[in-house]
């Protein structure tokens, strides 16, 4: 059965269920509903999201298959100490250590989001930009997704130079693909007739 709180739904089968990082975050979703830092966590995950994309020491870290058990715990605690962690998250890491599981945190980080856009009622879209948005452009995205898809949308940018400019929009198995990549391809593939 879902788990449900105040006779919301939330959807934890299927795919996210299926998959190991998909059962760590739906424990640590749960953990976080029950002590009411759902959004807590949620900053804490976008923040060690963040240092994953940015540290190449901290991608190592969490990927480093010869790091002791106790290693990996002490070395997670530190960092998640040093980065202001909330307890629930830092022990969360913690367990992940303790079961040689850190290089799930990326796909744990996904499924954790994707069980709070569902609980909140808003669908995720993927978003890449060949430069980063702004506020303003992230605003106007928001509505104009919303409008297409009936709900709120939570974003999670990306930026990748090779897109050129334009837009690339994933939202669940569909994908709105506006880059001026494409476009060139495209404009390429019928100039060979």
């Amino acid at each position: 059965m879902n788990p449900t709180e105040d006779g919301k739904r939330v959807e934890t089968t299927g795919g996210i269920q299926a998959s190991l990082s998909g059962r760590y975050a739906v424990a640590l979703f749960d953990l976080a509903r029950d002590g009411n830092a759902l959004d807590t966590v949620a900053n804490s995950l976008g923040a060690i999201k963040a240092a994953i994309a940015e540290s190449a020491d901290f991608k190592s870290l969490i990927n480093n298959p010869v790091l002791s058990r106790d290693a990996a715990g002490k070395t997670i605690a530190a960092v998640a100490s040093s980065m202001g962690i909330d307890p629930l998250t830092t022990k969360f890491l913690g367990v992940l250590a303790e079961n040689r599981r850190l290089s799930q945190l990326p796909a744990v980080i996904r499924a954790y989001e994707t069980l709070l856009s569902n609980h909140k009622g808003e669908v995720r879209a993927e978003v890449t930009s060949a430069h980063p948005l702004d506020s303003d452009q992230t605003a106007a995205l928001q509505k104009n997704l919303r409008a297409r898809v009936g709900r709120d949308v939570a974003l999670d940018a990306k930026v990748d130079p090779a897109i050129l400019g334009g837009l690339v929009v994933k939202i669940g198995s569909q994908m709105i693909d506006s880059s001026i990549r494409t476009r060139l391809n495209s404009l390429a593939h019928a100039m060979k007739g």
